[in-house]
């Protein structure tokens, strides 16, 4: 998180909260704590793994990053 006053910094965790909260967790109607962690566990995983960003030219973050790491020769 940033300093005050720098909002950009924020922007992407924001963006992030913000589709957990709309994706994740409102569409449920959780009734306890260890079902909302559940819930976001989950949520965390399909972001990362299978939910496609238009900033990464339509990958998921995990295969972007793949891409990256074979460009440059790390296995």
């Amino acid at each position: 998180m940033s300093r005050r006053g720098n909002c950009y910094d924020n922007a992407s965790m924001e963006s992030f909260f913000s589709h957990l909260k709309v994706e994740g967790l409102y569409p449920y109607h959780i009734r306890t704590v260890e079902e909302a962690q559940m819930r976001i566990e989950d949520y965390i995983y399909f972001y990362y793994n299978y939910r496609p960003q238009r900033k990464l030219n339509k990958l998921t973050p995990v295969q972007y990053r793949n891409q990256l790491d074979v460009g440059r020769g790390v296995s």
